[in-house]
């Protein structure tokens, strides 16, 4: 299995093949995903990629991190393993703190 990268300071117009583009100089693009606001549908400004090997990630974030893709410089960095917090299917946010 490959290694997952964070990629932030995405331009709004950046897509997943410009990210995967980008990558594939470094290796194998297992995967690239760009997060998208659900109820707006514009991008987070962040995404992931998977690299095939910890040899090509090491790589990619070597090779792109500060890289300019669309006028942003982009972070990249080794993506944190953790699991996915269930966000439930809340409302509003406002709660009962008045």
């Amino acid at each position: 299995m490959g290694k997952k990268l964070y990629v932030g300071n995405l331009s709004y117009n950046t897509t997943e093949d410009g990210l995967r583009n980008l990558f594939s100089a470094y290796g194998n693009v297992a995967s690239a995903k760009i997060i998208f606001d659900h109820e707006t549908g514009n991008s987070k400004g962040f995404g992931f990629i998977e690299m095939g090997s910890d040899d090509e990630a090491g790589a990619a974030i070597s090779g792109t991190n500060g890289h300019e893709l669309d006028g942003r410089q982009l972070r990249v960095n080794e993506a944190m393993d953790k699991p996915r917090r269930d966000r439930g299917q809340g409302g509003g946010g406002y709660g009962n703190n008045w």
